[in-house]
């Protein structure tokens, strides 16, 4: 087995919600940490931000669990209203677009109450299209931790956990060759993963470098 390889399996896994495991590395050991953290948060709350399929949500699960969060939609802000004393409150891809005055109103009801709440979005709160400029402010005085791209272990390690969600063995060299011929995204690996696999089922034969070679350039990566 290569070193890059060996690299992947070496990651530390954190147990989820069901069989699921969320990989620890150098790209995402910030968020985690800050997870962990709780309820030891400045101002009560965290913003975890990072691209699509980075494990966001899958965090943000481990961390609802643990304290037992409501989870509301940015549309359902409103709702907020109901909570009684200190609350903690999941809210779920916020920069998708938010009702401004809704949560301007839930920021005020969390300073009243206190308690702890959880936000995932893609970017940054400084880089989210507000146009209140108190709701801004008070957005970007929480903690905001980055979920970065993967690097190559973590890349390897996620081709590997992709393909055995999908219950295929695929060998090291194929994990290797694949990981350095991606883009080094969370998407690219699941975009892969998911066409390998279904050109492996329609070939009727296991997923070797030559398959993945194809596949790859089928997807516009490049073939060697």
């Amino acid at each position: 087995m290569s070193k890059g390889n060996q690299l992947a399996f070496d990651l530390p896994h954190r147990t989820a919600f069901g069989r699921e495991d969320f990989l620890i590395a150098p790209c995402n050991a910030d968020a985690v940490a800050w997870v962990d953290r709780w309820p030891d948060w400045p101002k009560g709350g965290l913003v975890v931000y990072g691209p699509p399929q980075s494990g966001k949500t899958h965090l943000a699960t481990v961390w609802q669990m643990r304290a037992q969060a409501r989870s509301l939609a940015p549309a359902d802000l409103g709702a907020a209203g109901d909570l009684a004393g200190p609350f903690a409150l999941l809210i779920d891809d916020v920069d998708a677009g938010i009702p401004e005055p809704q949560f301007k109103a839930f920021l005020d009801l969390h300073a009243v109450r206190g308690g702890s709440v959880m936000l995932t979005a893609i970017n940054a709160p400084a880089h989210w299209p507000l146009a209140l400029a108190d709701l801004s402010s008070r957005l970007r005085a929480l903690t905001a931790v980055a979920i970065a791209p993967p690097d190559p272990a973590l890349l390897a390690a996620l081709l590997v956990k992709h393909f055995g969600d999908r219950q295929i063995a695929v060998t090291p060299e194929v994990i290797e060759y694949v990981t350095a011929r991606i883009d080094r995204t969370f998407a690219a690996a699941a975009k892969a993963a998911a066409a390998l696999d279904v050109a492996a089922l329609r070939a009727g034969r296991a997923i070797t470098i030559a398959l993945a070679r194809a596949v790859l350039a089928g997807l516009g990566g490049p073939a060697d």
